[in-house]
């Protein structure tokens, strides 16, 4: 990598969240910023995260939200000091895009959609310079520095004073965020951790009749339980779905760092499930025991519990044949079913990817320290949150960080 100078161009790879934020800390300050991304546009993960609604951050208490990042809040903090989930809010704010935090803490555009805002950014950004290449696929190094591309007129090298990788992770690689970077780093010589599926679904081996039977039915207002490998136990009130293969939804998305790693280490892990959570042990024990007389017990649990569909599918398939002939065996299963898991789903289903660039490889300034002038930000560095607008933020935060690093690098201030 050749020596910065004041006036040097720079060039972020992956045109997502992290790196477009670089490259707006970048071209505030004039310099000359090329984006280039993979696919046909930039931003395309970004607009696919808010086809459901758009969800930017979270407004809850900072400790709290902090916490999310789990082995790598000290690390993440650090990152979000300079721009936390208030400073988020401001920033889409001054894009002309209104927000409004939902009932359980969420923040979203007031359209609640994703397109209008990364319109809005990107307009900002050709109007300060910013320079986009798409279809350019990154292939790594040349043996004089140069960075190479794969384009649609041949392979192309090009050189730039410093540069960003913003390539996501490992999980929608039809958007652009394959993991093939890994490698290219690892010959490197940066430390890199194995990329894994992060806010997935899970495989629960069925029975063919379950499967059929309830697939895609939903649980609403269910409680999961489970204790980690370091014997915290957490319990989460919330919505899942039963897939064809297992369980899938935002419930089983907190827990699925946890599940992921018990897995790992163990070949499989087991939660549990309050599958009436709105009742006390004591009234679904009394209920159970309620003399039935001649009804069969499934119109006993539907009529004194309504207990039916797809949670009465799931005692029969989680409890054994021996619960369902002691009342307090299947009460005490209606509260605490054990629910199995035997792998995650594969990482290309996956929301987002555990993994990846580890902290210790990178500087203050988020530069590789085996890659002087070679920076890294987003979901390519290893740190996962759960979904809630926890990966956005820091997405934006690392980019922010990166950019003020690469000003740092390049020997420029930055603006105020």
């Amino acid at each position: 990598m050749q020596q910065p100078t004041s006036s040097s161009s720079v060039a972020i790879i992956g045109g997502g969240p992290s790196g477009l934020m670089a490259a707006e800390v970048l071209a505030a300050v004039g310099v000359a910023v090329t984006v280039y991304d993979a696919m046909p546009s930039v931003g395309r993960k970004f607009l696919l995260a808010g086809v459901g609604g758009m969800n930017i951050t979270h407004a809850e208490a900072k400790a709290d939200f902090l916490s999310r990042y789990r082995e790598r809040e000290a690390e993440l903090s650090v990152l979000l000091q300079d721009f936390d989930a208030d400073q988020l809010r401001e920033w889409v704010h001054g894009l002309g895009v209104e927000t409004f935090v939902g009932s359980s803490g969420k923040v979203f555009p007031r359209e609640m959609k994703a397109a209008p805002l990364l319109r809005a950014w990107l307009s900002r950004l050709r109007e300060g310079g910013v320079q986009f290449r798409v279809r350019h696929r990154w292939l790594g190094w040349a043996a004089h520095g140069a960075l190479r591309f794969s384009t649609p007129d041949g392979e192309s090298e090009v050189q730039h004073a410093a540069v960003l990788l913003a390539l996501g992770g490992g999980s929608w690689k039809k958007l652009g965020s394959d993991g093939s970077w890994l490698p290219l780093l690892s010959e490197q010589g940066v430390a890199v951790r194995p990329l894994l599926p992060a806010n997935c679904g899970f495989d629960c081996n069925w029975s063919a009749h379950f499967a059929d039977k309830f697939a895609g039915q939903p649980l609403k207002t269910v409680t999961l339980e489970f204790t980690d490998l370091a014997g915290n136990t957490v319990r989460k009130t919330g919505e899942c779905v039963v897939t064809h293969y297992g369980v899938e939804g935002n419930l089983i998305y907190a827990f699925s760092a946890a599940l992921r790693d018990t897995l790992l280490a163990q070949g499989s892990a087991t939660c549990y499930l309050d599958l009436l959570s709105q009742k006390s042990a004591e009234q679904v024990l009394s209920e159970v025991a309620h003399p039935r007389g001649s009804r069969s017990l499934s119109s006993h649990l539907q009529s004194r519990l309504n207990l039916k569909g797809v949670r009465a599918g799931l005692l029969r398939e989680c409890l054994s044949k021996e619960a369902f002939t002691d009342m307090s065996a299947l009460a005490a299963g209606i509260k605490r079913l054990p629910l199995t898991v035997y792998a995650t789903r594969p990482i290309d289903e996956a929301i987002s990817t555990a993994g990846g660039v580890r902290f210790e490889a990178v500087d203050e300034r988020l530069m590789l320290k085996a890659l002087p002038g070679v920076f890294c930000a987003g979901e390519m560095l290893d740190w996962e949150a759960p979904t809630g607008g926890y990966l956005l933020t820091a997405c934006l935060a690392s980019g922010r960080a990166a950019g003020l690093g690469m000003l740092d690098w390049l020997g420029l201030e930055r603006a105020v």
